[in-house]
């Protein structure tokens, strides 16, 4: 009996299946807002804002104290499209699908996820501040805890599970150093058949290559200037060295309050450059922004004159890197991208909130069928204090 021949959306239909398969990151995170740009016919560029759940303060007294509603959000901008291209010859479109996807649609596939889940976690990790475990040292499983703890403190709901996507030298360390304490019996065999934690410590493991290290920059002696500052935006003088987006600091003096009553916790709030600082004085973007007061309250002061300020990590020394996040901390859409006329074939599929769109083009000069498969997508860190950094060796 004679194979059928394949068409664009069999091709398409098993690209995508493969696409999800291969990215343990991006199809674990929010992606809720993809029908938005959806109904909207997006193009590249297009913007979405993402309002954030809105915060209130609680009156002491029995006199009636309105407040305002103030509304926060973030954007999330689809301002890249991926794809993947290569030929294949009308021979081979007798192939069964299977053989198909073997030879030419695996590969792509793993090329074009790789590309997709570290562009994501490039920004989503960035954005993050909380960051708990001991630089240049292997990765305790006490660290994992102190990850969730801080989950908690930061009141991540807990309605959906939660995440740690660990870099695979960590897992080496952890499933080394556990053997299968507190696990059942079924994990307990993952463990050493797989080489793989499974579920554990209140999180669901999953290896990635693409977590592997950040690099610190040379911050050193840095002070705040002038006090009593607020923001996003942090004026510093007498310090040297450049700063790293992602690099990770406290300021003496200023602690993190409980998120809903504002009581001071007596821990220091950690903070993120958001953006490369080019060194000296001058001002650094940071994430959080500094708010003292209000529904939004989130430090015990504003930094004094002359504050410290302390960077965690070593300067100019990688250190290992692994995230646990809720999946609402980060998320990634896509758009639908045109449907082109004039072609071969051109199909477009949605999937579990992502699409895809493959396009086959004849070329009569050697007899084969050119085809790329597209991926337009946007990725933004949403509610980042619901995600942590580990470090580790």
């Amino acid at each position: 009996m004679p194979n059928t021949l394949l068409t664009i959306d069999m091709i398409t239909a098993k690209a995508l299946v493969i696409l999800h398969q291969k990215c343990n990151i991006i199809g674990a995170v929010n992606r809720q807002y993809d029908d938005s740009f959806a109904n909207s016919g997006a193009k590249i560029g297009s913007t979405l804002r993402i309002r954030k759940p809105v915060q209130f303060t609680v009156s002491t007294t029995p006199a009636l104290s309105l407040q305002n509603v103030v509304e926060t959000s973030v954007s999330l901008a689809i301002t890249n499209q991926y794809h993947v291209d290569f030929t294949f010859s009308s021979a081979e479109l007798t192939l069964s699908i299977d053989d198909f996807s073997a030879r030419y649609i695996e590969p792509a596939m793993a090329v074009l996820a790789a590309k997709l889940e570290a562009t994501a976690l490039d920004v989503w990790w960035k954005a993050v501040w909380n960051q708990v475990g001991t630089a240049g040292a292997a990765m305790p499983f006490k660290t994992v805890l102190q990850a969730r703890k801080l989950m908690l403190d930061n009141l991540t709901p807990q309605s959906k599970q939660w995440l740690l996507r660990i870099n695979t030298q960590d897992n080496v360390d952890m499933v080394d150093a556990l053997k299968g304490l507190f696990h059942s019996t079924t994990e307990i065999r993952t463990q050493y058949t797989d080489g793989v934690m499974g579920m554990s410590g209140g999180f669901e493991w999953a290896e990635n290559t693409h977590l592997t290290t950040q690099t610190r920059g040379a911050e050193a002696g840095y002070l705040v200037s002038p006090a009593s500052q607020t923001g996003s935006t942090l004026a510093v003088i007498t310090g040297t060295g450049v700063g790293n987006a992602g690099d990770v600091f406290t300021i003496t003096g200023v602690n993190r309050v409980h998120p809903e009553t504002k009581v001071n916790t007596g821990v220091l709030q950690q903070f993120v450059l958001t953006a490369n600082y080019a060194g000296g004085a001058g001002n650094m973007s940071i994430a959080p922004a500094i708010v003292t007061s209000g529904p939004t309250q989130n430090v015990s002061a504003s930094p004094a004159n002359n504050a410290p300020i302390t960077f965690a990590n070593t300067a100019s020394v990688a250190t290992g890197l692994s995230l646990a996040f809720h999946p609402d901390a980060f998320t990634f859409a896509t758009a639908d991208l045109v449907m082109p006329s004039g072609v071969d074939m051109a199909s477009r599929i949605v999937k579990d909130g992502i699409s895809m769109r493959a396009v086959r083009q004849y070329s009569i000069a050697d007899d084969t069928l050119p085809i790329r498969i597209d991926v337009l997508f946007g990725m933004a860190s949403i509610r980042p204090e619901l995600a942590c950094r580990l470090v580790a060796n």
